[in-house]
C-alpha cells in the first residue's frame, strides 16, 4: 500500500501564506492598541485647573454626557469619545479628559455647546529624550465657535459634538408636544343654556291654571 505524499508548496507560495498570516496578527495587535483605555496614574491625578461650577438650572454636572471627536491626522482616523465629567479615555498615545460640559439656556441666543477638555500626548521633547506625557491643551472647546479655542497639535485634533443635558421645561418628545399645541380647537364661544322660564312659550303660560286665591 502506497503512502500519500505530503502536499508541498513552492517556496513563493509558502512565503506568501506566511506574509498573510503575519499581517493578520499585526492587524489584531493594532486593533488592541487602538482601544486601549488604561490611563497613567500621573495623568489621571491631574485636576482640571479649576473648580467645576454647578449651574442653577439644568442637569447636575456629574450626570451630563459629552460626545467629543478625536482625529489622528497621520492616518485620517476619526473616533467618537463619549465621556462623563471626570472620565478619561486613552487611544494609543493620546489621552482626552473631560472636566464638564455645558449648553446655553433654551431661551438664550445664539445657542452654544461647550466642554472643558484636557488633552495629553505621549511624545519626546527631543530626539534623544524618552517618551513622556505632556499636557498639550486645557480649556473650553465650543461646538458652534471652534475658532475661539483650538487644540494646536501636529497629530491630534479634538472638538465638541454634543453635551447631553436637559433644562426644566424641555419635553421628552418636543414633536409630540408641538403637535398637541397645534391641534384644532372649537371656534366661537359656547352658548348659554336657556333657563326653564325663558324657554316656555307664551301660549303655554296662558294655558296654565291660575293659582287659587288664599282665603282671608
Amino acid at each position: 500500500m502506497k503512502r500519500a505524499r505530503p502536499l508541498s508548496l513552492p517556496p513563493v507560495c509558502a512565503l506568501a501564506l506566511a506574509a498573510l498570516a503575519l499581517a493578520g496578527c499585526n492587524r489584531g495587535n493594532d486593533e488592541a492598541e487602538a482601544i486601549a483605555t488604561e490611563v497613567p496614574s500621573a495623568v489621571a491625578a491631574q485636576g482640571a485647573g479649576g473648580a467645576v461650577v454647578e449651574s442653577e438650572y439644568g442637569t447636575p454636572v456629574k450626570e451630563r454626557v459629552a460626545t467629543l471627536g478625536l482625529l489622528n491626522k497621520r492616518n485620517n482616523l476619526t473616533q467618537e469619545l463619549v465621556l462623563k465629567p471626570g472620565e478619561s479615555r486613552r487611544v494609543g498615545n493620546v489621552i482626552v479628559k473631560l472636566a464638564t460640559c455645558e449648553r446655553t439656556l433654551p431661551w438664550e441666543n445664539p445657542p452654544e455647546t461647550g466642554a472643558f477638555v484636557q488633552v495629553f500626548v505621549e511624545e519626546r521633547a527631543d530626539a534623544g529624550q524618552p517618551l513622556t506625557w505632556h499636557k498639550t491643551f486645557s480649556g473650553w472647546l465650543f461646538k458652534n465657535s471652534p475658532s475661539l479655542n483650538v487644540v494646536e497639535h501636529p497629530v491630534y485634533d479634538v472638538w465638541v459634538k454634543d453635551c447631553a443635558m436637559k433644562f426644566p421645561g424641555e419635553e421628552e418628545n418636543p414633536e409630540d408636544f408641538a403637535a398637541s399645541n397645534k391641534a384644532a380647537k372649537p371656534a366661537g364661544s359656547p352658548e348659554a343654556a336657556p333657563s326653564p322660564s325663558a324657554s316656555a312659550s307664551p301660549a303655554a303660560a296662558a294655558a296654565a291654571p291660575a293659582a287659587p286665591a288664599t282665603p282671608d
